[in-house]
């Protein structure tokens, strides 16, 4: 039940969808593991810098939090779609 696409060059190597999906993730997961480092990186910053100030040092706590809840998020997709995979028999990953 894959979506196929017409043929030609790139058709060879990506002949569905899904091909074209598992070949985006690895990239997918290094770019959201860059995006928390940085987030959290950024959120340790401004704990660091707040002097005591309470508006920065939420901030910073919630740039931190943003970052662990978005990479979880990211994981959690990819194991419910294997889920739905293995559950409903749609191959798409």
């Amino acid at each position: 039940m894959a979506i196929t696409l017409p043929k030609d060059a790139v058709s060879n190597k990506f002949p569905n969808l899904g091909s074209v999906v598992n070949a985006a993730l690895p990239y997918v997961y290094v770019i959201a593991g860059l995006a928390m480092l940085l987030m959290i990186i950024s959120g340790g910053i401004g704990l660091m810098t707040a002097g005591g100030d309470p508006a920065k040092s939420k901030s910073g706590y919630g740039k931190i939090s943003a970052g662990i809840i978005g990479f979880i998020i990211i994981f959690i997709a990819y194991f419910v779609a294997q889920l739905v995979q293995v559950v409903f028999g749609v191959k798409f990953l």
